[in-house]
C-alpha cells in the first residue's frame, strides 16, 4: 500500500521525467474529472494526495532510503493538483463546460508553471526541498503547486483583464 501511494500505482516508474509523467498523468485526470462534470474532485483529489502523501512518504522513506526518490511522485500529483484547482474552481463557478478545448489554458498553464517551479525550486521551494526529509518531499511541491495556481491566476487576470479587451 505504500508502495502504490508514493508510486502512484508505479507512475514513478515511468521515464524519462516521472515527475513531469505523474503531473500529466494528474492533468488528464482533472481534464477527464472536469468534462464528466465532476469538476471539485480535482480539490478533493488535492486534499486526499497531500494527505496520503503526508503519510506514505515517511513510511517509503525508511524502507527504501534516499532523501527524495524519483519514483516517489505522490508529491507531484498533490502540487499539480493544487495547481489545478486554481483554474478548475473559477471556471466551475463560472459555468464554463469545455475545460478540454475551449478553455485550454486553464491545465496547460498551471502544467508549465508547476513543473517550471518544481524544477526551478525558487525561494521557498528550494529551501523546502533542502530539507531532506519526507516533509520537505512532499513540501517543495506543494510551493511549487501553490505558486503555480497564484501564477495562473495572474496570467488568466491579465489576460482577460488587459490584453483581450485591447485586443477588442
Amino acid at each position: 500500500m505504500i508502495w502504490a501511494v508514493a508510486t502512484v500505482l508505479g507512475a514513478g516508474n515511468l521515464r524519462p521525467a516521472s515527475g513531469t509523467w505523474a503531473s500529466a498523468i494528474t492533468v488528464a485526470l482533472a481534464v477527464l474529472a472536469y468534462q464528466a462534470g465532476l469538476a471539485l474532485l480535482v480539490p478533493l483529489g488535492f486534499v486526499l494526495a497531500t494527505v496520503a502523501g503526508f503519510w506514505a512518504v515517511p513510511h517509503y522513506l525508511r524502507q527504501n532510503g534516499g532523501e527524495d526518490p524519483s519514483e516517489v511522485v505522490i508529491d507531484e500529483v498533490a502540487g499539480q493538483s493544487l495547481a489545478l484547482s486554481f483554474t478548475v474552481i473559477p471556471l466551475w463557478w463560472h459555468g464554463v463546460a469545455d475545460m478540454a478545448v475551449a478553455a485550454w489554458p486553464a491545465w496547460v498553464v498551471p502544467f508549465a508553471l508547476f513543473r517550471l517551479f518544481d524544477i526551478w525550486k525558487p525561494w521557498i521551494i528550494g529551501r523546502a526541498d533542502r530539507r531532506g526529509d519526507a516533509a520537505g518531499v512532499m513540501l517543495d511541491d506543494l510551493w511549487a503547486g501553490l505558486f503555480a495556481g497564484i501564477g495562473s491566476v495572474v496570467l488568466a487576470g491579465i489576460w482577460h483583464g488587459v490584453v483581450a479587451p485591447w485586443l477588442g
